[in-house]
């Protein structure tokens, strides 16, 4: 396969367009869930919320404005075909000028700050950037920004290999029942499990990336999933943590191979807004 060239340009234009639009536009799957669950919530608290989140979302979409006030930070997934050939620039600084031009021109709160001054960066730069190698000659990019109330509801624990999946189980299940209303529920669950503790981080965050309903391709997982789904329906945290069935619109768990002498446990929990959107360039 001959090389192509992709001047990061293209990729700083794509990058500036996504920062936008995964604050302005709600993706399809999650609004057809909220839908679903309208009909199913048992509280009639529940239920006023689900309709004003819905609202809250054609208001974005049709103002073209943030469906929340917290933009997030940008995450974003980079996979970079291997004959791809990069010109014009540093990958890197491509994608934070898009961050920059995408939350200026969008009228996007900048979220970047000093860890412990807290002062303002001012541009929401520098972008976490998760970048992967992978055959053919394409790039492909998932932006995702990341809000601060449900990744500070995120966590990452080395369990003990004999706690297995009943230890995993209670673990998921505890941090969402902790986390109450903090992370704006109802939210989306991803839990990794594998590698190391940096990676099993990484895999709850890619897990909350896809799509509603998604069940994993192995069987033993796609169960561990169904029934955390079933067990913090339970809960009864209910939309923005006022009672009710709805807490969860989904559940998705990544799972890798671990050292013999560990069991590393991530979960990161999303929002209702779950922004994010991809393309191919």
């Amino acid at each position: 396969m001959p090389i192509r060239e992709v001047n990061v340009n293209e990729i700083t234009k794509v990058v500036r367009q996504m920062s936008m639009d995964a604050n302005f536009y709600v993706s399809e799957d999650v609004v057809k869930k909220i839908e679903e669950r309208l009909e199913l919530e048992v509280s009639p608290v529940g239920k006023a919320i689900l309709q004003q989140i819905l609202e809250n979302d054609k208001i974005a979409a049709t103002e073209q404005v943030p469906a929340c006030q917290d933009t997030g930070l940008a995450v974003i997934f980079i996979e970079l075909g291997q004959e791809v050939h990069l010109t014009g620039g540093d990958l890197y600084e491509a994608i934070n000028e898009g961050v920059r031009q995408g939350y200026k021109d969008g009228y996007l709160r900048k979220s970047t700050c000093h860890p412990f001054t807290r002062k303002n960066y001012g541009d929401n730069t520098p972008a976490t950037v998760h970048l992967q190698i992978v055959p053919g000659d394409k790039i492909h990019i998932t932006v995702a920004p990341k809000g601060g109330g449900s990744e500070n509801m995120s966590r990452a624990t080395m369990l003990k290999p004999a706690d297995g999946w009943e230890g995993v189980r209670n673990f998921v299940v505890k941090r969402v029942e902790e986390a109450g209303p903090n992370p704006c529920p109802p939210i989306i669950v991803g839990v990794g499990v594998g590698g190391t503790i940096e990676r099993s981080a990484y895999l709850a965050k890619k897990a909350i990336l896809l799509p509603i309903d998604y069940r994993n391709p192995d069987p033993e997982v796609a169960a561990y999933e169904k029934e955390l789904i079933g067990l913090i329906e339970k809960l009864g945290v209910g939309p923005q943590g006022l009672g009710g069935n709805t807490t969860a619109l989904d559940v998705h768990m990544i799972m890798e191979p671990v050292h013999i002498a560990s069991l590393p446990l991530a979960v990161n929990i999303q929002c209702h807004v779950a922004r994010h959107k991809e393309t191919t360039i």
